[in-house]
């Protein structure tokens, strides 16, 4: 095992004894190492699941029913979002951003939820949502409503504009409003089309899709472009984030490329998921992170390691805030502290993201109504997330025992995680903290593989203060979907 005294010169060095684990007595600092050979027994707070799985029904392929067309013959069904990846499509010879594409048709839904993706996507790359090299209609229903949206992503998973997330004409929902927004549902029959233009924009790359008389356009980023993207079929995608509501959704009189399906037989597209019913735990906001004994993801010597499904965390209900974390301290700003080891990032959905640091176990777990900051108070560390426009970024954040907080989430050039998407490759990373940064109001310095981020502290953020008694995963104070990531051979400091 390693193990680390520093920031103060001449310090002597005692070996001691910590929760089993060897470690160094320095004269201001004291650090432990933990590799996750064995249960570590850090404290856990409504990190794994108590309720039983949920079971998952996809049921969606070619049908001889007439939902969506008026003859029998058509394809669709039941499709639910999920955690796992189900489709129904067309295998098309390969296509990227300098190929124009084109499919139309109709379709129908009756009243219901339903999240689901339409359009041309790879099969070799889907990974969550929003899944790279994708071009297609997001249809979202909302009962006797329906939302649209265009979407279109790159091979490294970098979203451009989506012409306003929506269609010109169609009401956005307001809270509140939900039924008075979007398309109507109801089994009424709706005609669509999707069609990108490599030349369209002045050659930069456009997108348009209609819904009955409304349009949506898309202008390619030329930087996006530039990203490459690759397109090997043609179907319906559910939506992969987290096991939700499904519901019924039909499409008959299909002509994509210019090659026409009526589905008066079976066309025999490619299923994957299609017709399954399974169980799962990935359930928004279902935590399941703490220690895992037999993975060895984030790189260790040997199986076991730190940490799994991680999703935003709510402070307006307490059973939906979650942390993971080994006892430490007292440990305050007015000294320094420090954080390294190893991370690796699996699964990352949009509106998602993880932290890892130094937390307090009671204030950061304050129950509040407040929606208007992600950030648990007391908290010093390193937070997995980014804008669907750039992927994740690994940036350095607090948060004092108040309202002042501050991060590097919008610095000009932040970390990235990974180069496209999670790849589950380990990374070195560390986190340190100097009081005296910045002119004395404290700095923040992240590294991950050798790249630098830093956050300064604002005026008067050290004096109100924070103190932290663990070290570990915690999770955000305003809620949305989940991330994978796991970490091992971690050295932080406990003592002052």
């Amino acid at each position: 095992m390693r193990h680390s005294c520093g920031f103060v010169a001449g310090a002597v060095l005692l070996p001691v004894l910590l929760g089993g684990t060897p470690a160094l007595l320095c004269a201001a600092e004291r650090t432990k190492t933990e590799t996750f050979d064995h249960d570590p027994g850090w404290d856990g707070h409504n990190n794994r699941p108590t309720v039983e799985p949920r079971t998952v029904r996809q049921d969606f392929g070619y049908s001889q029913t007439s939902h969506a067309g008026g003859k029998p013959g058509e394809i669709g069904g039941f499709i639910s979002p999920a955690g796992e990846p189900a489709y129904y499509a067309l295998p098309i010879p390969t296509a990227t951003f300098d190929t124009k594409l084109s499919a139309s048709g109709t379709f129908a839904c009756p009243d219901g939820q339903y999240h689901i993706l339409l359009g041309f996507f790879n099969a070799d790359t889907i990974n969550e949502w929003r899944t790279p090299n994708t071009i297609v209609l997001r249809l979202n229903g909302r009962g006797d409503r329906f939302l649209a949206y265009l979407e279109y992503l790159t091979s490294k998973w970098r979203i451009g504009s989506i012409g306003g997330h929506g269609f010109k004409g169609v009401a956005v929902p307001k809270e509140g409003e939900v039924e008075s927004a979007g398309f109507r549902s109801g089994g009424v029959v709706h005609t669509w089309s999707l069609e990108y233009d490599p030349a369209g924009n002045d050659g930069k790359g456009v997108i348009r899709a209609t819904i009955d008389d409304y349009t949506s356009v898309c202008e390619i980023d030329p930087a996006y472009r530039a990203d490459g993207a690759t397109f090997s079929r043609f179907g319906i995608l559910n939506v992969i984030k987290s096991a939700d509501t499904g519901g019924e959704v039909w499409f008959d009189n299909i002509t994509v490329n210019g090659k026409s399906f009526t589905f008066d037989q079976d066309p025999k597209w490619e299923g994957r998921n299609n017709r399954r019913t399974y169980q799962t735990q990935m359930v928004r906001p279902r935590f399941d992170f703490g220690y895992s004994p037999r993975t060895n993801i984030a790189g260790g010597k040997r199986p076991g390691e730190m940490g799994g499904l991680i999703f935003r965390g709510d402070c307006r209900y307490p059973d939906r805030m979650a942390y993971y974390g080994d006892r430490i301290g007292p440990i305050t700003l007015d000294k320094p502290f420090r954080a390294s080891g190893k991370v690796a990032f699996t699964r990352g959905v949009s509106d998602s993201g993880a932290t890892i640091g130094f937390f307090n176990s009671k204030t950061s777990m304050e129950v509040s109504e407040r929606q208007d900051s992600g950030m648990p108070k007391s908290t010093v560390g390193v937070t997995i997330e980014g804008p669907s426009s750039e992927g994740f970024y690994f940036y350095p954040c607090y948060r004092v025992n108040g309202d002042g907080q501050g991060s590097a989430a919008r610095a000009p050039q932040p970390l990235h995680i990974y180069p496209v998407y999670p790849d589950g490759k380990p990374h070195d990373w560390s986190l340190e903290y100097d009081p005296d940064g910045a002119d004395g109001r404290g700095k923040i310095t992240v590294t991950l593989d050798g790249r630098s981020g830093t956050c300064d502290l604002a005026e008067g953020h050290k004096q109100i203060g924070a103190t932290f008694d663990r070290f570990g995963i915690i999770t955000s104070w305003i809620d949305g979907n989940a991330t994978n990531v796991y970490f091992d051979d971690l050295t932080y400091t406990v003592s002052q």
